[in-house]
């Protein structure tokens, strides 16, 4: 799965520190992130300062992988800001340009190589996001400042406190023998197929979330649930937790058109999914495939 890079070791620990020239920058902007060709690698500090004079101002820390450190940089904050009405707004500028560095979808990060630099971009476009979505209160729109001490924003004047965004969800493996129920996604661009999920919803439990969603998706009714294992989901914000059950009942699927565009049940040996090195959903269908749940 993306989040497993050994023997690179990710520390996430938050240690804010002067940027060195050579430490890492991931500078992005919407969905895109300034990368190299080929294999993976990002700009430097000074890179980043020799394109912009303000740039290195802006850094903020964000990990490190083997020591090396990684900091963020937000296409927004790269130019002037203007003052309107005591709020802090910025002004639309064009992205730096780097040489050897071009600009590339976060989608890229699915199959780019090597493995523990297509999870540091990934893992820091949530965190862009999350900065970048929380820069004023909720309560009563001050500008946010950072914690000294803890990866949080925090409002100056009614204390409110943020930290980052992580969404609970479920990936369901629902089996009946040696028979496993597969389905495809409506309306998205990943078309393969994949196994029932859905969000947590408030005041239910993570066991809740896996009867409702199959029961919402499919119509089905299950039991024997037990958990399998979990994954970091920067795509979406998301914390994925795995979980297989059992058919409880009839086998009769009621499709929620809405969600999905199809799901049956495959045996064992008939699956059409091969193995990748990315998601939980592949790292699930593969355990029942290989019969190792």
């Amino acid at each position: 799965m993306i989040q497993e890079i050994a023997p690179h070791q990710y520390d996430n620990t938050y240690r804010p520190q002067k940027p060195e020239a050579e430490d890492y920058v991931l500078y992005y902007d919407g969905r895109a992130v300034l990368v190299t060709e080929g294999e993976i690698a990002f700009p430097k500090v000074a890179e980043i300062c020799k394109a912009s004079e303000t740039a290195g101002e802006k850094l903020i820390y964000l990990f490190t992988i083997d020591e090396k450190v990684y900091y963020l940089l937000n296409h927004k904050t790269t130019d002037k800001m203007e003052v309107v009405d005591d709020v802090n707004t910025s002004v639309s500028v064009e992205r730096l340009q780097v040489a050897g560095y071009v600009w590339k979808a976060v989608e890229y990060f699915r199959s780019a190589k090597p493995k523990y630099q297509a999870f540091a971009a990934i893992t820091g476009w949530q965190l862009q996001r999350w900065y970048d979505t929380r820069r004023f209160c909720g309560y009563c729109g001050t500008r946010m400042k950072a914690d000294g001490k803890e990866r949080m924003l925090k409002c100056p004047k009614c204390g409110l406190m943020e930290f980052p965004k992580i969404c609970p969800a479920v990936i369901i493996g629902v089996t009946h023998g040696d028979r496993i129920l597969m389905s495809k996604y409506t309306g998205r661009s990943y078309k393969n197929y994949a196994l029932l999920a859905g969000f947590n919803e408030i005041g239910e439990s993570i066991e809740e979330t896996v009867s409702r969603e199959v029961m919402e998706e499919v119509g089905l009714k299950v039991k024997n649930i037990r958990y399998y294992k979990s994954q970091p989901w920067s795509f979406s914000d998301t914390l994925l937790m795995g979980f297989f059950c059992d058919l409880d009942g009839e086998e009769e699927i009621n499709l929620d058109r809405e969600e999905l565009a199809m799901a049956e049940w495959f045996d064992r040996e008939k699956m059409p999914v091969e193995r990748e090195d990315l998601s939980l959903t592949n790292d699930m269908m593969m355990a029942f495939k290989e019969g190792r749940v």
